[in-house]
C-alpha cells in the first residue's frame, strides 16, 4: 500500500440512479462509496445511472468512489461505457460482477488501463478458477464474492454452506498477493447483531472488511474488524518479544512466538492504528481519500 492510505473496512454500496442517495453516501463515513450500476437499477434506468455517474467523477472526492459494473458483456455500448468511465479522476477502482474467467478481467483492463479492478466470484466456476481470477491482470487488487447469486447457483440453504467458497477465495487472494477479501453484504438492514455475528464469523475465516448496503451497518463492521484494546496488547507484547531476534520463544504466560506469530501481530497493530501493514498488499484503489471513521444511522 501507499504510505498513508488507510486500509479500507467499509465499503457502501449505493444506485448510480439515485444521486441523492450516492451523496449521502460519500458523507456516510464509509472507507469506499461502490457505485451501483448493476442490481441496484432497473435496466431502463442503467442509462440515465451511467450519465449521472459519469458527472459525479468528473472531479475528485475526498472518498475513493468505485463503480460496480453492469456486467462483464462484450458489447459496443458496455465498451463506451467503461471507455467514458475509466478517464474520469473521481473513479478510484472498477468492480467486476459475474467474473467467470481471467479473460473477463483481461478484456475490461484493456479498456480501462491503469483502473483497479475488484473482481466479484458469483458463481461456482469463478469460485473454483478464484486464484486464476486473482492473477488474470496486475489490475486485480481484490476478490469478492457475490453471495446472492453463489448461494442460489450452488443451492445452498444455511448461510454455513457457503464456508468452503470463504475460504478458497481468501486463500487465492493470499497466494495471489492480495489484501484480504471483503465479506459480502448482510442484506437485512434491521439486523445489526446477525451482522455482528456474521462479521465475528468472517473475520475467523480470514475476511477484513465488508460491503454494506446502509450507513446504519457501517459502525458495526468497523467494531467488529477493528482489534479491540486486548488484541493491541498482546500485538505489542508479541511484536516487543520479537524484536529481540532470538528466533522462536514463549512469553511468560506460555505463548509460543515465532516469525510467522509476529508477522501477524504486526498486521493487528497497523490495523489498529489504520496504517499500511508493509504485507506487500496492493493498493486498493488509485486514489486513498480519508476515512472519517464517524458513520451516521
Amino acid at each position: 500500500m501507499t504510505p498513508g492510505t488507510p486500509i479500507p473496512l467499509t465499503f457502501l454500496y449505493a444506485p448510480g440512479d439515485r444521486p441523492d442517495v450516492v451523496a449521502k453516501a460519500l458523507r456516510s463515513g464509509a472507507d469506499v462509496v461502490v457505485v451501483d450500476l448493476e442490481d441496484a437499477v432497473a435496466p431502463d434506468r442503467r442509462a440515465y445511472a451511467l450519465d449521472a455517474t459519469v458527472e459525479l467523477l468528473s472531479s475528485p472526492h475526498p472518498v475513493p468512489i468505485h463503480v460496480r459494473l453492469p456486467g462483464p458483456r462484450d458489447t459496443a455500448h458496455d465498451n463506451t461505457a467503461l471507455a467514458s468511465l475509466a478517464s474520469l479522476p473521481g473513479l478510484a477502482a472498477l468492480r467486476v460482477p459475474k467474473v467467470t474467467h481471467g479473460t473477463d478481467i483481461q478484456r475490461i483492463a484493456a479498456l480501462a488501463p491503469g483502473v483497479p479492478l475488484h473482481p466479484l466470484l458469483e458463481s461456482a466456476l469463478a469460485i473454483e478458477r478464484a486464484h486464476a481470477i486473482a492473477t488474470a491482470h496486475p489490475a486485480v487488487r481484490s476478490l469478492a464474492i457475490g453471495e446472492a447469486d453463489l448461494r442460489a447457483d450452488l443451492g445452498v440453504r444455511d448461510d454455513r454452506g457457503l464456508d468452503w467458497s470463504r475460504g478458497r477465495v481468501v486463500v487465492a487472494a493470499r497466494a495471489a498477493g492480495l489484501a484480504p477479501p471483503a465479506q459480502s453484504v448482510h442484506p437485512d438492514i434491521r439486523d445489526l447483531d446477525g451482522l455482528a455475528a456474521s462479521c465475528a464469523h468472517g473475520r475467523a475465516l480470514g475476511f477484513l472488511g465488508r460491503a454494506a448496503i446502509h450507513p446504519r451497518q457501517l459502525p458495526v463492521i468497523e467494531r467488529a474488524y477493528l482489534p479491540t484494546p486486548e488484541e493491541v496488547a498482546g500485538a505489542e507484547e508479541i511484536v516487543a518479544a520479537g524484536a529481540s531476534g532470538a528466533g522462536a520463544l514463549a512469553l511468560p504466560d506460555g505463548r509460543f512466538v515465532d516469525a510467522a506469530i509476529v508477522a501477524e501481530a504486526r498486521r493487528t497493530l497497523a490495523l489498529a492504528r489504520n496504517i499500511p501493514d508493509g504485507g506487500g498488499w496492493r493498493v486498493v484503489g488509485r486514489a486513498a481519500g480519508e476515512s472519517n471513521r464517524q458513520a451516521t444511522t
